[in-house]
């Protein structure tokens, strides 16, 4: 059964396909879009994940093959049989590297931003810190308690322009999702067959950004990845948790912007 995606477009050419990560939704990954301001003829597309954001759960398995499922039935909805490109966060990007398995050479490129890369019980976890320049919390003094529990638990900088992005980027998403659905699927969080299995090699660009302090992920789970794309530059930054590219903002997005280049074998200026 098909299913279809509330998402958010921006821009004209090849698809790019922007997969977010659990309980939160397209907002997450919208930092990326200021990148494209000199980088003409892509087509951003925001998914909302079933159970997320905007797209209801409904009748929805919440499972995470299922979940894989109605990605791969919006992707060929909206690319066909032509060339597109994944960015996925998180659990996004377990669904980014499942795409890689689906639809091999008509996928030009794939980044992944702080990714599930193994098993939940195989896991290994970064031990998460902190790094406060910043002694005042005035900013969080009148905020709803919950949401500063959810800040604290992942920031590394609790700085006011941390917090800022946070309510920005990520709140939206942890108010609207469907917390009987993401329960249930947290009990069938991981995939059949990882993806790595069903394919040989993905020899295109590619590119991995971790977190030295996500303590949801890790860092180097991802580096084991790297034998099954021969093309992927692997960046593990410091002071940077499970929101690496919210903590590392200039960083992500250079390296970001380098990943779309190789696409188009420019400079992008």
């Amino acid at each position: 059964m098909s299913h279809e995606l509330h998402r958010i477009e921006h821009g004209d050419g090849t698809p790019l396909f922007f997969i977010h990560g659990f309980t939160v939704d397209h907002h997450l990954l919208l930092p990326f879009e200021s990148v494209f301001a000199d980088r003409p003829g892509w087509r951003r597309i925001h998914l909302d994940l079933p159970g997320h954001g905007r797209t209801p759960a409904r009748a929805h398995p919440a499972t995470a093959d299922a979940v894989a499922d109605t990605v791969a039935d919006t992707i060929r909805q909206l690319a066909g049989d032509g060339p597109f490109a994944l960015c996925g966060n998180s659990f996004g990007g377990l669904m980014a590297r499942d795409m890689i398995a689906r639809f091999g050479d008509q996928v030009t490129g794939l980044a992944l931003i702080a990714p599930v890369a193994t098993t939940l019980d195989r896991r290994r976890r970064a031990t998460h810190r902190t790094f406060d320049d910043h002694p005042s919390m005035a900013h969080l003094s009148d905020a709803d308690p919950d949401l500063v529990a959810e800040f604290m638990a992942h920031a590394v900088d609790r700085g006011e322009a941390s917090w800022t992005a946070f309510t920005r980027y990520v709140a939206p998403g942890l108010a609207a999702h469907d917390r009987e659905f993401t329960t249930d699927l947290a009990r069938s969080f991981d995939l059949g067959v990882a993806p790595e299995d069903r394919f040989s090699t993905f020899d295109r660009p590619a590119l991995v950004i971790t977190g030295r302090q996500d303590g949801a992920v890790g860092y180097e789970d991802q580096f084991d990845l790297l034998s099954a794309y021969p093309r992927m530059t692997y960046v593990a930054l410091d002071r940077a948790g499970h929101n690496v590219h919210l903590d590392q903002p200039e960083a992500t997005r250079a390296l970001f912007a380098g990943w779309l280049d190789q696409m188009s074998g420019g400079s992008g200026s």
